[in-house]
């Protein structure tokens, strides 16, 4: 199967993996390099009630900062959400291969 005709099809990681090691010492395999910029923070604002909600857990937490807790409380969800996408990704895709092997 040619290269091209292969990277129209949706490749599983392991077969991009041994792309990208077969391509590794190839210059002309490879874009310019992408240079991606973080925006500035933003601010939020949660109603009164929900900001002292987190303010008493915080203090049962022993944060001396509610924004440090609530940062950290982000953090850990976002983290959750992230790995809950990956495995629904990696599901759909594992079903999506052995539905092909059928």
């Amino acid at each position: 199967m040619s290269a091209k005709r292969k990277l129209k099809q949706t490749l599983s990681e392991t077969e991009i993996d041994e792309i990208v090691v077969s391509q590794v010492s190839d210059d002309a395999a490879w874009d310019e390099p992408v240079h991606v910029h973080r925006k500035d923070p933003t601010s939020l604002s949660i109603p009164g009630e929900l900001a002292a909600r987190a303010a008493f857990l915080a203090q049962l937490h022993r944060t001396t900062n509610v924004e440090e807790w609530l940062a950290r409380i982000i953090q850990e969800r976002v983290e959750l959400e992230e790995a809950a996408f990956v495995g629904a990704k990696q599901e759909l895709s594992e079903k999506a291969g052995a539905d092909r092997s059928q």
